[in-house]
């Protein structure tokens, strides 16, 4: 059975082959100059390659030092130890981290934040003054409630429009203004509570006017909360792949996938949520422009930290702008229920911003865009600040990898990896009778009993290697072999080595598809290929 061979031209097949797999040498390594102060072994800050003189007027005294000679890779003892497993083991443990990030993230983000929302300084606009209702919201709610003093009514109903405050409360008319559509969860708590404390004071139940009105198809006013984790996710991801497969694209191709690729995701979001979905009615257009504006921005992050953090981009994302932002949102429950520090950073994330847009957009409530449009410029104003530097930092990173010949752990996997899925490929080949060459022909092993005891076993987990119990659907394969004087030419390109031709079963047995008893085969042409042949068998069934 052959190797499998990567770093040999396929284009290498010489009248002289005989269709076999061939060794060749190992290819050259490079050799570092060593240092001219004795020893072979170069020296820190000593020139790779020598000194070369400046071109300046000094005849030739100045020279230019070339990049100094950094340590060579220290391989760790626990690294070599995990070199020893099962390539395919290696690259399941080395992505075992995300899981576990995921657990993390989870319980000290999602778990935490929403496991008890209690109100804590919910600011409430009292218009004049009302001092027994505020001395008895202190005593029976002690830090929950802060009352702010307003003059005018109309400003209050502004405010609470706004979301600067919860709820506004009349004195004289003993009435509390709410707007569901900002924060169904105060609107549906705060009124509840004052009206408790007020008939414990000995007044009459307030009544409750409705500013903004929820409608019928966002009942709980969750839809932009999700909305919002809709177009986070589609920008992160974008950006994150970027960073993960994209490390040597220009800063142009970065950027023109990540401006297209948030068009389509933004024209997509809005697509499902408003016609198809029924969650938003009308505003398509605004909401396409907002959502590509932030997937922009957010991607222009992500790929900022990229550079930096490599393949872990994802970790750094979604911290940002799932596991942070989410939570301190306000769209599931207002900064004023959140702990802390989920309640301070409401004012920084992107998902509070992006929420407020949404609401502002469709129910006209919450702050004006320009809260949302200063956070989105500052997102992608820091991506890139941070692609800027990154680039510069990644390139520095990476040469200094090749001359060193420095590897990841996660390289040195796939690279294991790639050479047992081609000895994994080579044992296939034999298993149904075939064998590669190094430049991917395949030659025709003897066919008398080539079904070896791999593919025994039992129903239920199958053959030694995990291969079904069943008769293999390859029949004899005939091969059809050219002039051995010359490479043989053929139409779509140089000569390849003996070609293959499958031969169909008759009756599903082994021996089927055998001309003679003699097991000696007649290709189409004529010529006879068998093992008295000229043919002779190779290969681990050579001495059958």
């Amino acid at each position: 059975m052959s190797t499998p061979r990567n770093d040999v031209p396929r284009n290498n097949d010489l009248p002289d082959r005989d269709g076999g797999p061939r060794q060749s040498s190992a290819p050259k390594q490079r050799a570092t100059r060593p240092s001219t102060r004795g020893g072979s072994k170069p020296r820190r800050g000593a020139p790779v390659a020598g000194t070369r003189p400046t071109r300046s007027g000094s005849g030739g005294a100045g020279r230019v030092r070339q990049a100094p000679v950094p340590e060579p890779q220290r391989i760790s003892a626990y690294r070599r130890w995990f070199g020893t497993l099962h390539p395919s083991l290696q690259l399941i443990g080395l992505q075992l981290w995300m899981p576990l990030f995921f657990i993390v993230g989870f319980c000290l983000c999602y778990v935490f934040a929403f496991h008890a929302p209690h109100p804590h300084d919910v600011p409430v606009a009292l218009v004049g003054s009302d001092p027994t209702l505020v001395a008895a919201v202190q005593k029976a709610l002690p830090g929950e409630y802060l009352f702010h003093t307003y003059d005018s009514l109309a400003q209050a109903k502004r405010d609470v429009l706004a979301g600067t405050m919860a709820v506004a409360y009349d004195p004289s008319t003993n009435e509390v203004f709410k707007a569901t559509a900002h924060q169904f969860q105060v609107a549906s708590l705060v009124p509840v509570t004052l009206s408790t404390v007020l008939t414990g004071i000995g007044v009459a139940a307030p009544t409750v006017t409705e500013l903004a009105p929820l409608p019928a198809w966002d009942e709980y006013g969750t839809v932009a909360m999700y909305v919002m984790l809709a177009w986070c996710i589609g920008g992160y991801m974008v950006a994150m792949f970027i960073g993960i497969m994209g490390g040597p694209l220009r800063h142009r191709t970065r950027m023109a996938v990540i401006v297209v690729g948030g068009l389509v995701i933004s024209l997509i979001t809005n697509t499902l949520a408003g016609p198809v979905v029924g969650a938003i009615h009308g505003h398509f257009v605004p909401l396409v422009l907002i959502a590509w504006g932030w997937i922009v921005a957010i991607g222009l992050a992500v790929n900022g930290l990229s550079y930096f953090v490599g393949r872990f981009i994802a970790a750094p994302a979604m911290i940002c702008f799932v596991f942070l932002s989410m939570p301190s949102s306000g769209g599931a429950y207002p900064k004023w229920f959140m702990p802390e520090p989920f309640a301070w950073l409401n004012n920084v994330v992107v998902g509070s911003s992006m929420v407020d847009m949404i609401k502002h957009q469709i129910y006209g409530v919450g702050p004006s865009y320009s809260r949302g449009i200063i956070t989105m410029a500052c997102y992608a104003g820091a991506g890139l600040v941070l692609r800027y530097f990154g680039k510069k930092w990644w390139e520095r990173r990476r040469i200094r990898a090749i001359v060193t010949g420095r590897t990841t752990m996660f390289q040195d996997a796939q690279n294991a990896n790639r050479e047992f899925l081609g000895k994994q490929r080579d044992a296939e080949l034999e298993r149904h009778g075939l064998t590669s060459t190094e430049t991917g022909t395949l030659t025709v092993l003897r066919d008398d009993g080539w079904e070896d005891e791999r593919v025994g076993g039992d129903v239920f987990i199958g053959g030694r290697d995990g291969l079904e119990n069943e008769a293999t659907p390859t029949g004899r394969i005939p091969v059809v072999r050219g002039d051995r004087t010359g490479p043989v030419q053929r139409q779509g390109g140089a000569a390849t080595g003996p070609r293959t031709r499958p031969v169909h079963r008759v009756d599903g047995s082994r021996a089927a598809g055998r001309p003679d008893a003699s097991g000696r085969a007649v290709d189409g042409a004529g010529a006879s290929a068998g093992p008295t042949g000229t043919d002779r068998p190779h290969g681990r069934h050579a001495d059958r």
